[in-house]
């Protein structure tokens, strides 16, 4: 019996930290999301995949990069392409509402772009995206992580993180 939880018979899938990567069906494309902070750990755990998934990291920054990017890989094979949009969280790996806006950021230009067979789990970020847009900015500052950041003199990065498409480039790892 296959995991349910693995969402395995949607194109366009979404888990939590470390878990969710490696609970997730393997996928063609993996993109770790990650709103305020550093990807490394989690982009270093999904290039280690068996499966060699290529990997983006992705942020409210450059989501529509990001999706455009995913667009011209799934284009580049020829073929339909499963994407598992990896969220790295708090420390924990536990759920951070800036990772879940910008997972939503980025799966609502994928649907822009016609790869809109996802889960339940993408279908909740991306609406609460679309429904929260005009409070990205506040909700980012007021989030753990931000709120941290805020303290201890840091409210700049916090902005800067809060900026739709912002960058124009995708983030490749290889």
């Amino acid at each position: 019996m296959t995991d349910s939880h693995s969402q395995q018979t949607y194109q366009v899938r979404l888990g939590w930290g470390a878990r969710g990567l490696t609970r997730l069906a393997p996928s063609g494309i993996v993109v770790v999301v990650d709103a305020i902070g550093s990807p490394e750990r989690l982009v270093a755990d999904a290039l280690a995949l068996s499966h060699s998934p290529v990997v983006f990291a992705g942020s409210l920054r450059n989501a529509t990069a990001t999706a455009q990017a995913v667009y011209d890989e799934q284009v580049a094979r020829g073929e339909r392409t499963s994407i598992n949009l990896v969220l790295a969280g708090d420390d924990e790996g536990g759920f951070a509402v800036e990772d879940y806006l910008a997972a939503g950021a980025i799966a609502d230009a994928l649907t822009a772009l016609g790869l809109d067979h996802s889960s339940p789990d993408v279908a909740v970020a991306t609406e609460g995206f679309r429904a929260l847009s005009r409070a990205v900015k506040h909700l980012f500052s007021a989030s753990g992580a931000g709120a941290e950041l805020v303290a201890a003199g840091r409210r700049d990065e916090v902005r800067a993180a809060a900026e739709l498409n912002s960058e124009s480039a995708a983030t490749r790892h290889n």
